[in-house]
């Protein structure tokens, strides 16, 4: 994922509620969401290394990763942090240790159990700590860092939230804002003008690299979860979903 809004046991119905965008190179071939045979997963798989960007499984453990842009000191090397997501939801927490997080490229994770709790970041690039509840956001820096598509993101969120009935169609429409930010909101993370511009809106369209899909988690108190992934094409059509309900154990 590169965008994602969130918010944390702050409401009287929802334990749980998500909105993130997974933005990739068209070309990196992927699977839609799914049970993953064999295993309690319910994910998208990155066909090319295997791993996943967002998942849960039915008891409501829950995990889902994005990238920390650092352009200087990405290693081409580096293990792939997709496998952080399936890895800890099989029970490998491995990555926590400070050797095993060194041998991926900057990550930023959110994780635990929705039903139970706690929830919590977990990055190499920031100290870990317990997530408080409320409303937060995360893209490609650490957790709550005000870039501009966060903010906006964030404060929709906070609209919807006020909303007697919550639907995932209305957060649908909070992932699908193409407005890109103003020159001097810009953050500088070393990737030039043009691609900073680009990369500035939760919505990104481009022939080559764009948001390939939106997921919206709901978890009510009642332990009843909701999971719907909308998947898009280069020019930001909407070619397929996938609706998922059940009752977490």
């Amino acid at each position: 994922m590169c965008l994602l809004v969130f918010a944390w046991d702050c409401h009287p119905r929802y334990q749980f509620v998500f909105a993130g965008n997974r933005d990739e190179f068209h070309s990196r071939p992927a699977r839609p969401a799914q049970w993953w045979e064999g295993q309690d997963l319910l994910a998208g798989r990155d066909e090319q290394a295997g791993g996943t960007w967002l998942g849960v499984r039915s008891d409501g453990r829950f995990a889902v990763v994005t990238n920390f842009r650092e352009m200087h000191t990405r290693r081409d090397d580096a293990r792939s942090r997709g496998e952080l997501v399936n890895g800890y939801l099989q029970g490998n927490e491995s990555f926590r240790s400070s050797h095993t997080a060194e041998q991926y490229n900057g990550f930023n994770l959110i994780l635990g159990d929705l039903g139970n709790g706690p929830l919590a970041y977990q990055s190499n690039r920031g100290e870990p700590c317990e997530i408080e509840p409320g409303l937060h956001g995360l893209s490609n820096h650490q957790l709550d860092t005000p870039w501009p598509k966060v903010t906006r993101a964030t404060k929709r969120l906070r609209e919807l939230m006020k909303r007697p009935s919550i639907e995932a169609d209305g957060f649908m429409q909070l992932l699908a804002d193409p407005q890109q930010a103003k020159p001097a909101e810009l953050p500088d993370t070393g990737i030039g003008y043009e691609l900073e511009q680009l990369l500035s809106s939760v919505f990104i369209v481009s022939p080559d690299y764009g948001t390939r899909c939106s997921t919206v988690v709901l978890l009510d108190r009642d332990g009843r979860m909701q999971f719907v992934e909308r998947r898009f094409d280069r020019a930001g059509k909407n070619v397929g979903e996938s609706r998922f309900a059940f009752q977490i154990r």
